[in-house]
């Protein structure tokens, strides 16, 4: 991989990871922003090199993340996302309920969902709360004893 590339990739790793890029238009705005020309190919490589996929948010528009962060890493980015946003765990039937500060349940929520925490089928985020569901035959307080243990390893 050229200089060129690695810098760029690196800088668009860090672009993904905070902010939100709805398009590859967009993408290419941020990198111009950054200093960095690009064409709206070269992105489109970029992103599948770095496996960014489009992560629905709350309001329900897309953006861009970097899917290999999340799995690559397993569970310690999901603990280090819920070490930093989740003030609360709780459970109820077949669900977790995290409570995190006003705007912080999205990237738990994320965390979550592409890091594949065992166990969880899916999650709903609102403002401040996570709901994660347990897969079948699981329950939440098995779920969340689960999720208790990562954290304290």
């Amino acid at each position: 991989m050229s200089a060129d590339k690695s810098h760029r990739q690196r800088v668009l790793r860090d672009l993904l990871a905070t902010r939100d890029l709805h398009s590859q238009v967009e993408v290419v705005e941020a990198l111009a922003d950054e200093g960095i020309d690009c064409n709206q190919a070269t992105v489109s490589r970029d992103l599948d090199d770095l496996k960014a996929v489009k992560v629905r948010g709350v309001d329900g528009t897309q953006s861009y993340r970097v899917r290999a962060d999340l799995v690559d890493s397993g569970w310690a980015n999901v603990e280090a996302t819920i070490r930093q946003f989740v003030v609360d765990i709780a459970s109820s039937g077949n669900l977790v309920v995290l409570r995190t500060p006003p705007a912080c349940a999205h990237p738990v929520a994320s965390a979550i969902d592409l890091g594949g925490v065992p166990g969880a089928v899916a999650t709903v985020a609102g403002d401040d709360t996570v709901l994660v569901v347990a897969e079948e035959g699981l329950t939440g307080a098995a779920l969340a004893d689960r999720i208790r243990h990562h954290l304290a390893a």
